[in-house]
């Protein structure tokens, strides 16, 4: 059953006596009806020397007398007086998701078949791919695709066009479902905190290429994936979303590979779920996830 609609106030601000009181108040005074409310105090650390307060607040719409333009407006004040990083997200706007993939199908199908049940509420406007492998597949579900290969003397000209055709089908947030290319610089610059990797390893350990080789080669016992937001530094990027499963000296690197991929699946598609949920607030290099 659709819920009905609803805003939802995602925020942080220096930690502050009053806080909850004062966006509360806000809301009571415009008799907003809450649904749901998460706080999070983050103790001092390098990233702030007084401590950060996160928030995350849904509000019924048809609750409040006014529509989104005005209630931002109103709330402004509010805001500059906490010295707070905020956004109101209406649930009625689906999230318009761009997928990028190369040749493994397994968390391509995943995101398709979870967008056709209709278990994710977004919308996907096209898929992006350096090989043709998925062409009919994606167009059989009756969305774009598009292919753009990368050379390794071609790579500027290759991101220059994803950017183009995310920018192009309005796109909210990118998402490397295995797609196996490493994204230029300048691309990670322009969407902080919108492009969602997943990673075939329990990051920190096994970064870069061949994960699944280097647990065998290390004889680990736990393998793992992790759903990440991406940077300019290789698998460095804050995370949203981990799991693992446990193996032993029985299993091959077929074996972990094909355990993984249950593993990569799921913990896309929840990290996923999280992010255009407005779920996942960024502190430096770390994340705030309210499930």
């Amino acid at each position: 059953m659709l819920r009905e609609r609803f805003y939802t106030l995602t925020a942080s601000c220096p930690d502050q006596v009053g806080i909850v009181a004062r966006v509360s108040g806000f809301l009571a005074a415009h008799k907003g009806w809450i649904l749901e409310t998460s706080l999070h105090a983050q103790p001092p650390d390098e990233h702030d020397e007084t401590g950060r307060y996160y928030m995350r607040v849904e509000i019924r719409a048809d609750s409040l007398p006014f529509a989104l333009p005005e209630l931002c407006e109103r709330f402004r004040s509010v805001a500059e007086d906490l010295d707070m990083e905020w956004k109101i997200a209406d649930s009625a706007l689906r999230k318009r998701v761009v997928i990028l993939v190369s040749q493994q199908e397994h968390c391509l199908y995943d995101l398709l078949a979870r967008w056709q049940a209709q278990e994710l509420d977004i919308d996907i406007p096209c898929v992006i791919s350096n090989h043709e492998t998925f062409r009919g597949f994606v167009e059989w579900h009756g969305i774009p695709f598009h292919c753009v290969p990368v050379t390794s003397d071609g790579k500027d000209a290759a991101y220059a066009e994803v950017r183009r055709i995310f920018e192009e089908a309005r796109g909210d947030t990118m998402v490397l479902a295995r797609y196996m290319q490493i994204l230029s610089p300048a691309l990670c610059a322009a969407y902080p905190g919108q492009i969602i990797n997943i990673h075939h390893s329990f990051l920190p350990s096994f970064v870069g290429a061949r994960p699944y080789h280097q647990a065998w080669a290390k004889g680990v016992k736990l393998i793992g994936a992790t759903c990440h937001y991406v940077t300019a530094n290789l698998d460095q990027g804050p995370i949203i979303e981990q799991d693992v499963i446990r193996i032993d000296h029985t299993d091959t690197v077929a074996d972990m590979v094909r355990y993984g991929k249950d593993i990569e699946k799921t913990v896309l598609a929840r990290g996923l779920r999280y992010h255009i949920e407005g779920r996942v607030l960024l502190h430096g290099n770390k994340t705030i996830v309210f499930r």
